[in-house]
């Protein structure tokens, strides 16, 4: 009896498993870098025709504001408690005085006041800096403008 090999038939299928695995592979990679690419800082915005004061803001709140100031040159200062401005501070001693006091008081108002000639950058650096220590909200001071 003579050997006959075996007829195979082929056939016309793709095997997904790889690509689901790549698919899977991206997904992770998507959900890791989504947090980094947000740019931007919240801000709540009035929503009137002029600015709300601080005591408007803060009738909730017996507590007096945790002030942030940035001068022209990008110098941090604070004020908790109505105090006086304490200068010359550095980003990290600004955010453990913070952290400190809304610990204390969770529903203190932070408000971040900056000299009009303070670059931008310097600004959102403090406003970035507020909210990755966990401040939910910051409040941006201004003066009314006089007629």
């Amino acid at each position: 009896m003579a050997y006959q090999p075996k007829k195979r038939k082929m056939t016309a299928e793709i095997n997904v498993v790889p690509y689901i695995d790549v698919m899977l592979v991206l997904l992770i990679i998507f959900m890791v870098t989504a947090p980094f690419v947000s740019q931007g800082v919240d801000v709540e915005l009035p929503q009137t025709t002029t600015a709300e004061t601080v005591a408007d803001m803060n009738k909730d709140s017996d507590t007096p504001p945790i002030i942030v100031e940035v001068d022209k040159d990008g110098h941090l200062g604070v004020s908790i408690d109505n105090a006086d401005m304490q200068r010359g501070l550095s980003l990290q001693e600004v955010l453990a005085r913070v952290k400190a006091q809304m610990a204390a008081q969770p529903k203190t108002l932070v408000m971040v006041g900056g000299d009009g000639r303070t670059p931008y950058a310097h600004i959102i650096e403090t406003l970035d800096a507020l909210n990755q220590a966990g401040v939910g909200s910051v409040g941006l001071m201004t003066e009314p403008l006089e007629q």
